[in-house]
């Protein structure tokens, strides 16, 4: 039975990353598809005061949240760092909605942090002269991702922002299913000088030929970096105990229970865990240092929304040959970008199985990252 669902079902998965700066990789939406948007108020703040494991974690729920309510389907989502973003079909919009303003209030009496939401029809999104397109890229045998283009996607985070289109709160109490959301990872240290999070938007009257040139010109600089700058260890991150995100994984699988004895399950389980990773046991068909390499080979370090988002370890004369390169950008009404340095990586994770090769992984710079480098752009 055909359903609204195999409109990204049948896009092709592109294993190019460069491919994504040209325009003709990119499908628009249906007609009546909805985009769901997300955006912790305050993030900036809460990330000054040490909380950026929690801005990651609450914008990864909205992701888990979705993955658990599509069914087993496949829906196009991207990871922004204190918030995120995704589109469906009409007849998922209430069911997606649902599970939104789940996230929302999670995050508010878990947290105590306030998330916007908001479900935007691309009816409202064409009307103001954009559009969202979309595709899919390819990073391993299990999974790919989605990269957006048009601007739609940033007109419906302006216009939640602004009020509009925001979903009637969830009952309180109302718990979100957040199954597979982990935080278990350490760090992931710079190996060539820093952690950089980049952030590069097209000027609203700038060509869609011109922004393509630059992103191409960035990713062939990024290129000359091992591994294209890709901050996770070819084997994997690094792991130790207890895991640093443990707490805040007890706030998301805890449901009836206290997070006090959730996260006595959660120290049992990564506990098994480190020991089989440090001694290459493997236990009914899992084999940890497999899954461990699958981790870097399968984690979202880049990204296409509605621009260029990448968190790349390099060295110094990187930095200063991408700034220079984007200070001429920006000077020539191109774009617009903001830039943040930091020593750390870090990942947030949804594993709806270790047995299977689909588990995700989203990074960002751990001091930060992605919202700091935007808030430089809002700034400037």
């Amino acid at each position: 039975m055909n359903t609204g669902f195999d409109f990204y079902d049948g896009l092709a998965r592109v294993d190019s990353f460069e491919a994504m700066a040209l325009g003709e990789s990119y499908t628009n939406l249906p007609d009546d598809w909805v985009v769901g948007t997300s955006d912790i108020v305050g993030s900036t703040k809460a990330i000054a005061a040490g909380k950026y494991k929690t801005v990651n974690m609450i914008g990864a729920a909205v992701i888990s949240a979705q993955i658990n309510a599509s069914d087993g389907h496949a829906l196009p989502y991207v990871f922004g760092g204190d918030g995120a973003a995704f589109a469906c079909p009409p007849e998922h919009a209430q069911t997606a909605s649902d599970a939104l303003a789940a996230v929302q209030c999670w995050a508010r009496e878990e947290f105590g942090m306030e998330l916007r939401v908001a479900m935007t029809k691309m009816a409202d999104i064409r009307a103001a002269g954009l559009d969202v397109g979309v595709a899919r890229h390819r990073v391993s045998d299990g999974v790919d991702y989605a990269m957006f283009s048009g601007g739609g996607i940033s007109w419906a985070e302006a216009q939640m922002k602004a009020g509009a289109h925001s979903l009637p709160p969830a009952p309180a109490g109302t718990q979100p299913d957040l199954t597979g959301l982990s935080c278990r990872w350490s760090h992931m240290k710079a190996q060539s000088g820093t952690i950089l999070s980049v952030v590069i938007q097209k000027e609203n009257d700038a060509s869609d030929d011109a922004f393509s040139q630059l992103c191409a010109t960035v990713l062939e600089r990024i290129g000359t970096l091992d591994r294209g700058g890709h901050p996770s260890p070819a084997d994997g991150p690094g792991t130790g105990w207890p895991p640093p995100g443990a707490v805040l994984e007890a706030h998301a699988s805890r449901g009836d229970k206290s997070v006090a004895k959730q996260r006595r399950q959660v120290l049992l389980e990564t506990l098994i865990a480190w020991v089989l990773i440090k001694t290459g046991l493997k236990i009914g068909g899992f084999d940890a240092k497999s899954y461990k390499r699958e981790v870097g080979e399968n984690a979202d370090f880049r990204k296409f929304d509605d621009g260029l988002k990448m968190t790349i370890d390099c060295d110094a004369d990187t930095v200063r040959d991408l700034t220079a390169l984007l200070e001429t950008a920006q000077s020539a009404g191109t774009i617009k970008f903001g830039l943040h340095q930091q020593d750390e990586a870090m990942m947030t994770c949804i594993v709806p199985s270790i047995m299977e090769n689909n588990h995700v992984h989203f990074i960002d710079g751990a001091a930060g990252g992605y919202t700091q480098a935007a808030t430089q752009i809002k700034e400037g």
